[in-house]
């Protein structure tokens, strides 16, 4: 079996600001299930702590610029996989992840640049992998320095590097002059390497030095290929089309599964679907909604509150949903203006609008598990994980048909509407609650997205056949 390494910004359970975290607590132990030695590096940023954690590497030799930062390596070990921490507090040990006070931290190039060279170090003076399998922007520096400053290292050139997309609308780009602060040769600084519009984009470096890409969708990975979707880079992942593969995402079961969810107000599974009633009820009665809320169909949303997620769509149709015979239950914070609209659809008709600001782990399941139909108007969604949720808790879905939302929702699970147009979603939402009222029907199609596998172990045979095939190529 192949010795892993992965290199990724954020991991479940230590720190999570979104779906690559999730991805993050799930496959690697999904693999290590599967035989495969994974150790995964992430930054030691404040609060990330265990009981087990220990030192395993006392002065990492981590060079930047000809200056050899201050680098140690912690690690813990859990389902059969080496969870290792760069830390490094001058980089890591700040309020927020990413930013702070809403503002993106000034030298997130350079923090990102000392895990992918923390990443190459341990390489270097602990175990060598087989492949380095990178994720998003904050990997994508690997490659780069992997083919530039370590060129000369031959064990280090046979190790296969394997880049995947989480987002493509996260590119990390900086102005030119990090190419210096980088410490990266001013040759790469073109058109077909770094350089993009003026600035350096590390997600395009890693994209033209990694062996592989993959995207978490197979939909997801063509659709970046066209100007609608591709951010600029369209191009090149065409030219890279032959070296990119679409792999979805999957679930976590373990956490995911309202027949032992300790979250719930009841449990229930596809052949005793009682309990559903009572999360219901349990929605219906905590957000003050009116009793007649239990007899029409309850529509409910868990997201970030971001320019993809098709909120637009949903500001432009409200007046009209208020009319349907439903109720929509809201959780979820990001930009102000969405946050501010579903208040105020709240204040307007608190008898069929209900939110949390905010975000709640256990009101997420909840809402999952009592509402009766799910609600992702995406623009894009590379994968989305709240669809596969939500057909594992019978909550059938209405979404757009892009990226993952069309390669896991069919017409005999949920229901999908294709043009990003509020009249579109209007009829999606209205067909949904017309066939709500269709009972027996209903329970079968609830049924039908019950009995779906999305688990990890099913994703993680498809990386490691990607693995088996980029080793012995």
């Amino acid at each position: 079996m192949a010795k892993i390494l992965m290199v990724a910004s954020e991991v479940a359970p230590f720190v999570k600001t979104g779906g690559l975290a999730d991805v993050m607590g799930s496959l690697p132990a999904a693999l290590a299930r599967a035989g495969e030695t994974v150790t995964v590096l992430m930054p030691r940023y404040r609060g990330v702590n265990g009981a087990d954690f220990r030192r395993v590497r006392e002065d990492l030799p981590v060079w930047l610029n000809g200056f050899r930062h201050r680098v140690n390596i912690d690690g813990c070990d859990r389902e059969g996989v080496a969870y290792r921490f760069v830390d490094a507090p001058w980089f890591y040990d700040r309020e927020g992840i990413y930013s702070s006070g809403g503002k993106d931290w000034g030298d997130n190039h350079i923090r990102y640049a000392i895990l992918c060279l923390a990443a190459l170090a341990m390489a270097q003076e602990l175990e060598m992998p087989d492949v380095f399998h990178v994720h998003d922007w904050q990997g994508a520096l690997l490659p780069v320095y992997q083919r530039s400053w370590f060129a000369g290292d031959a064990r280090l050139q046979q190790v296969k590097t394997l880049l995947t997309i989480h987002n493509l609308g996260y590119q990390g780009r900086f102005g030119a002059a990090a190419m210096g602060e980088l410490g990266l040769d001013q040759k790469l600084f073109h058109a077909g390497a770094l350089e993009y519009y003026g600035d350096v984009n590390l997600l395009k470096g890693g994209l033209v030095m990694s062996d592989w890409l993959t995207t978490v969708s197979p939909r997801y990975a063509q659709e970046i290929q066209t100007a609608e979707y591709g951010f600029g880079l369209e191009g090149l992942l065409r030219e890279r089309a032959g070296s990119l593969t679409g792999i979805l995402n999957g679930v976590d079961y373990r956490e995911w599964d309202p027949a032992t969810d300790h979250y719930l107000p009841a449990n229930y599974t596809p052949e005793d679907l009682r309990g559903k009633r009572e999360c219901k009820r349990y929605l219906v009665e905590y957000f003050g909604l009116p009793p007649e809320a239990m007899e029409r169909p309850l529509l409910g949303i868990v997201s970030r509150f971001a320019e993809q997620k098709g909120f637009d769509l949903i500001e432009q149709i409200a007046g009209a949903l208020a009319d349907e015979p439903m109720s929509l239950v809201v959780l979820g914070s990001g930009n102000p203006h969405w946050e501010q609209m579903f208040r105020n659809l709240t204040n307007w008709r608190p008898d069929k609008f209900a939110n949390w600001i905010g975000f709640s782990n256990e009101m997420a399941h909840r809402i999952e598990a009592g509402a009766d139909i799910f609600l992702m108007p995406s623009r894009y969604e590379p994968c989305g994980l709240n669809q596969i949720y939500s057909l594992k808790y019978g909550t059938p879905p209405v979404v757009r048909a892009t990226g993952g939302l069309d390669d896991t929702i069919d017409g005999e699970t949920g229901f999908k509407f294709w043009e990003y147009h509020p009249e579109a979603l209007l009829q999606g939402v209205r067909y949904a609650i017309e066939r709500w009222y269709d009972r027996d029907s209903w329970q079968g199609r609830m049924r039908r997205g019950m009995a779906k596998d999305f688990s990890w172990d099913r994703s993680a045979g498809d990386y490691q056949r990607l693995y088996r095939q980029l080793l012995e190529g």
